[in-house]
């Protein structure tokens, strides 16, 4: 398994813990899942989807009824997945 596949799969994992997280708000957790389907797509290249996924947390980030600890993670997650996207650049 490539080191990209290893930090895609932390992420994924950390989508899971935040998927889980019964205090984010429902909305919010759907939101989420659909930023870990977009990753998981097969048809689209891993830049076009993580540069989606970004854009996704990025909102998500913003809303008010976001805990403190879920934006912590979010802001964890953008910056890994920032970090991939540099490596296959």
């Amino acid at each position: 398994m490539s080191k990209t596949d290893e930090e895609l799969k932390a992420v994924l994992d950390m989508l899971d813990d935040l998927i889980g997280d019964q205090s984010i708000p429902r909305n919010l957790r759907k939101v989420i899942t659909e930023t870990k389907e977009k990753l998981l797509n097969k048809k689209e290249s891993l830049d076009l989807k993580i540069a989606s996924a970004i854009f996704a947390l990025e909102d998500l980030v913003n809303d008010p009824s976001l805990p403190i600890h879920a934006r912590s993670s979010i802001f964890t997650i953008i910056g890994r997945l920032e970090s991939i996207s540099s490596s296959i650049s």
